[in-house]
């Protein structure tokens, strides 16, 4: 997404031409619904969650100074926005336990992931990240799908680049669990078979 195509909307918006915000609602929509969707399991509040995003990133587009990405700004919008739903619902997520790997799966585990990308493993893919705590499953979502890095990451959740980074190898070992619980062992077996 276009770092300078961003600014000139948020100018022409801030300006006084409200109706060029549409083209930034219309850019960020899909990711912000994404994001909200992987984090309270439910599309209704999900739909609910991203209009309110949406009101919040207008009221507040003057205080964007441009320090990181507006990607990167209204990534932690809706995050922070869906964390405060959570917590007023009080609502509870769905851990699984991680299971422990060999020196040698690990290695093998980047690999994967990378394959899995594939468009037909699309599908299986948002699946397994919607099984997975919201954390985690907006982790890789910025990751792999974003194409964010570590620092913006980081600045997204709130936390450190070191503990963004720490959290991202596990999430994508959980992934992985998931992934070999969930996919027909005939594609993990033929994935396991093209990679050697």
């Amino acid at each position: 997404m276009n770092k300078v195509e961003d600014q000139i909307y948020i100018n022409k918006v801030l300006n006084g031409d409200v109706n060029s915000f549409s083209f930034l609602v219309d850019r960020y929509k899909d990711l912000i619904f994404t994001i909200a969707i992987r984090i309270l399991k439910n599309r209704e509040e999900a739909e609910e969650v991203a209009q309110d995003v949406f009101v919040k990133i207008f009221k507040s587009l003057y205080k964007f100074k441009g320090d990181s990405k507006f990607s990167t700004w209204i990534y932690k919008i809706a995050y922070n926005t869906c964390l405060d739903v959570l917590k007023k619902y009080n609502k509870q997520n769905n851990f699984i336990p991680i299971e422990e790997y060999s020196e040698t799966q690990l290695a093998g585990l980047e690999n994967i992931f990378d394959a899995l990308v594939l468009k037909e493993q699309q599908i299986s893919i948002q699946k397994c990240l919607n099984i997975m705590p919201y954390e985690e499953s907006i982790l890789l979502t910025l990751y792999y799908y974003e194409d964010q890095s570590l620092e913006e990451i980081s600045k997204v959740l709130n936390i450190n680049q070191n503990n963004a980074k720490v959290k991202l190898f596990r999430s994508r070992k959980k992934l992985e669990s998931i992934l070999r619980a969930q996919l027909p062992t005939e594609i993990i077996e033929n994935y396991e078979r093209s990679a050697k």
